[in-house]
């Protein structure tokens, strides 16, 4: 099998469950060494063992993005181990919708410490090594996973969907700043996809129209999206997929 990004240093956040699970193993068979992050420290472990067992190299650190120095700790770490990153897949992410009129304030602020602030601490961490990177091996790349409520409203989804906005917008402009540095900025931007997310979800009624969701198409899986971010990453350097909308054939908004 070919593996392209083979060289390459990969750090997955929300490596534990979803998206960034199924990343950490497809990128690592393609070659990449990887560096999978997330809270839970069992979890990563078995994908750790899983990649080695294919003939991989990874590396499992236990941390919450919403924890600066933690994600700091972790940089410095790949930096020990790996000798820095060329790719990040800024991936952890929660996902809480209810309505507006419940003032779920402790929800909402959930979803902004993980989804905006945790985003914004693995680039702080990070970009320094992609930069190096990027001055060295002439293409490194930061990938954010986003979410197609970035474009679309959906009742009850506003401060997810804002959240997911905001990884969008800011994925645009760091493409000014990092892009003449050989660093490539992408979002990739889901529609339904079935991972952990799902399982968050407090409101009844919600919880019953994803599960209807489900029954009335075929939804992505989180395989579709490694396999997504493997090709933004195996582009020639003088391509940058600058924002990639993902769905699910039967889905339509």
């Amino acid at each position: 099998m070919s593996k392209p990004l083979t060289g390459r240093v990969a750090v997955i956040t929300g490596a534990s469950s979803g998206i960034g699970e199924a990343a950490a193993e497809h990128l690592a068979g393609l070659g990449a060494r990887v560096a999978v992050l997330a809270r839970r420290a069992d979890r990563l472990s078995d994908l750790v063992a899983r990649i080695e067992k294919d003939g991989g190299t990874a590396l499992a650190i236990a941390a919450d993005v919403t924890d600066v120095a933690a994600v700091r700790a972790a940089a410095d770490q790949v930096a020990a181990e790996f000798g820095g990153t060329d790719l990040v897949l800024n991936n952890a992410g929660v996902m809480l919708p209810a309505p507006i009129d419940e003032v779920a304030t402790d929800q909402w602020q959930q979803q902004i410490d993980v989804n905006i602030t945790g985003l914004m601490n693995v680039i702080g961490a990070f970009v320094p090594q992609l930069v190096q990177a990027g001055a060295e091996r002439g293409v490194a790349d930061l990938i954010n996973t986003s979410s197609i409520g970035a474009q679309n409203p959906y009742p009850n989804f506003a401060v997810y969907c804002a959240t997911k906005s905001y990884v969008t917008q800011l994925s645009k402009q760091l493409r000014a700043d990092l892009g003449p540095k050989n660093v490539r900025v992408s979002a990739v931007e889901p529609g339904f996809t079935t991972t952990e997310l799902q399982t968050h979800v407090t409101d009844p009624t919600i919880s019953t129209w994803l599960e209807t969701a489900k029954t009335q198409l075929e939804w992505l899986t989180p395989s579709d999206i490694a396999t997504t971010v493997a090709f933004i990453a195996s582009l020639p350097p003088h391509v940058n997929i600058q924002q990639l909308t993902i769905m699910p054939t039967g889905q339509t908004s």
